[in-house]
């Protein structure tokens, strides 16, 4: 017998949908461990359909425990919501993602992204200045009364990254869950904090804040304005993932980052960022 075909990421099928979340979507789903440092349900699966088979991961709704500022088995949706609005960037940030029936039923079913170990994209540094190559997060303290630099790499796709938070207002953007891949890519994972009305933005990508957004992230963001809009595919998509105030504040956001041309800056009513950090 033939070993199965591996899928990648971004091959697109002839209906437009990436090759692996129709895989995620319609293949069969075998639990084969579960991921223990997780707060909710992670269980890491194998998925077969046709021949071909990927490692992935299954968060099921009924393993979510609940938290005080979002509704009740919600966070799948999320999820796969945040990976629309990746899709519709172009910047492919998010890995395929898919809502789905399961073992222990409906959840949220990710592609299972190896990391590349050797992509240093954030470090404590003494002193004050970030050093070339680096941007400043803030002081950290980091024991014995000693107080630390925190600081992210100035990289492109870290940018991106911090323009799609934005978007979809990620309340938890911590360093472990960024995951450099193979082809010089980058991904983020863990998006179930996402979309609410408020605005919780809490991430370690603080490094641009206050910058005028990239050429690039004006005209993504441009894009997305347009598939927001009344009958957009984007709102298409959204809408039956996440309540319609909701929507109206992604919208919101989107014309907010247009309206200022730059990265935001911490609001200093909702800590600026999550801890534990990593």
């Amino acid at each position: 017998m033939s070993a199965p075909e591996r899928i990648p990421p971004r091959g697109v099928t002839s209906d437009g949908r990436t090759s692996a979340a129709v895989l995620l979507a319609e293949g069969e789903l075998t639990v084969r461990g579960q991921v223990r440092e997780a707060s909710n349900a992670v269980l890491y699966c194998s998925v077969s359909y046709e021949g071909r088979e990927a490692a992935c991961v299954y968060k099921p709704v009924a393993g979510e425990r609940p938290l005080w500022d979002f509704p009740d088995g919600t966070l799948a949706q999320r999820e796969v919501a945040a990976y629309e609005v990746s899709e519709a960037t172009g910047w492919g940030l998010v890995p395929p993602t898919v809502l789905r029936e399961g073992p222990y039923g409906q959840g949220m079913c990710q592609l299972w992204i190896e990391g590349v170990p050797g992509s240093e994209l954030l470090a404590l540094v003494d002193g004050e200045e970030a050093g070339e190559g680096w941007k400043a997060v803030g002081l950290a303290e980091v024991g014995d009364g000693r107080t630390a630099l925190l600081v992210h790499a100035d990289d492109r796709r870290l940018r991106r990254l911090a323009v799609l938070d934005a978007v979809i207002n990620n309340a938890d953007r911590k360093g472990g869950h960024l995951l450099p891949a193979a082809e010089d890519r980058l991904y983020g994972i863990d998006h179930g904090v996402t979309f609410n009305v408020e605005d919780k933005l809490r991430t370690l990508l603080w490094g641009w804040a206050g910058e005028p957004l990239t050429d690039e992230a004006v005209d993504v963001l441009k894009r997305l304005r347009d598939s927001l809009g009344d009958g957009g595919e984007l709102t298409a998509k959204l809408a039956p993932l996440i309540t319609a105030a909701e929507l109206d504040a992604t919208r919101g956001r989107v014309a907010a980052l247009l309206r200022t041309g730059r990265h935001p800056e911490p609001s200093g009513e909702w800590p600026a960022i999550p801890w534990p950090p990593v």
